[in-house]
């Protein structure tokens, strides 16, 4: 599947969504900014610098803020599309053409605040080097076994993260055991999660 070239197939591929699409084109475009398509997506620049996307999912539409993690949010209104992950984008979600027409105040004064940050050269810088954080389920093997621990030590510290993640990210406890004892001989062999995709 290619990637739209425009904003208008990037709406009219997206049917369910044309309307509540199109009002938040209008909205974003009253801020005389510069649209584009990146990542397949309408995303309103300044200057450059990315403001604000749109995006059509399956249940919501949604306006994304680039440095939303700095907007002051008194709607309450915002969520992290990834916790954890994304450190500065923050989106905002509709199911409908109304929501955004009730809302579109408040949608115009985010956007007024976010172009201000920008302007006045805000921004949220992503952390490097963030702290490897081990989950109970994956620390609880390695107290079990020497040999274990000693192959996970042994491991480079993205190899490491890799697997963390891996554990941390599984929602059900059951999904959780099913990932340690997938992960438990690869790291006995020092081989890391994703190494068959490098």
């Amino acid at each position: 599947m290619g990637l739209d070239k425009t904003v208008d197939t990037y709406i009219e591929k997206h049917e369910t969504w044309q309307s509540e699409l199109t009002l938040l084109r209008k909205l974003a475009k009253s801020h005389n900014l510069e649209e584009t398509i990146k990542w397949g997506a309408p995303v309103y620049a300044l200057e450059g610098k990315n403001i604000l996307g749109l995006g059509a999912f399956k249940s919501y539409v949604g306006i994304w803020f680039f440095q939303g993690g700095l907007l002051k949010d008194e709607a309450n209104k915002l969520m992290n599309a990834q916790e954890g992950k994304t450190q500065a984008m923050r989106q905002w979600r509709f199911e409908s053409t109304e929501e955004i027409q009730q809302d579109s105040e408040t949608i115009n004064s985010y956007i007024r605040e976010a172009i201000t940050n920008q302007k006045a050269g805000k921004k949220i810088k992503a952390k490097v080097g963030k702290p490897l954080v081990i989950p109970t389920e994956l620390q609880s093997a390695l107290n079990e076994s020497t040999k274990l621990k000693e192959a996970f030590e042994a491991l480079n510290l993205s190899k490491k993260r890799e697997f963390a993640e891996y554990i941390q990210l599984a929602k059900r406890e059951e999904t959780k055991s099913k990932r340690l004892e997938k992960i438990t001989p690869m790291i006995l062999e020092g081989i890391g999660l994703n190494d068959k995709y490098k």
